[in-house]
C-alpha cells in the first residue's frame, strides 16, 4: 500500500505537529495511533467505493490491529496519555 500525504485530514507533518511531543518526533505512541487513524479513515473511505477491494479489505484490517496494540501500550504505560489521544482522535474505547 503506497502511502499518499494528499488526504483530506491532513498531511503526515501536519499529524507529527499536533500530536508529537515536537516538530520531529514520529515514533512516539500518540504520533503513530494518530498516522494510522488517518490511514484506517482513507482506507474505509476507498472500501465505501470499492467493496470488492479485498487486498486493502485485509490491509485495513491489519492496520486497525496494528492501532489496537498500540491503544493497549499506551493504556498500560500511561492512562492520561491514553484518555488524551482517545478524545483527540474521537476514539470510542
Amino acid at each position: 500500500m503506497i502511502y499518499r500525504d494528499n488526504r483530506q485530514n491532513g498531511t503526515r507533518q501536519e499529524i507529527i505537529k499536533a500530536h508529537g511531543r515536537n516538530q520531529t518526533d514520529s515514533g512516539s505512541p500518540e504520533v503513530q495511533i494518530a498516522l494510522f487513524t488517518g490511514r484506517i479513515t482513507d482506507l474505509t473511505n476507498h472500501l465505501a467505493t470499492n467493496k470488492k477491494d479485498f487486498r486493502t479489505q485485509r490491509a485495513l484490517m491489519k492496520l486497525v490491529s496494528k492501532r489496537k496494540r498500540l491503544l493497549e501500550y499506551l493504556n498500560g504505560k500511561d492512562y492520561n496519555r491514553y484518555n488524551a489521544i482517545l478524545e483527540k482522535l474521537n476514539l470510542r474505547k
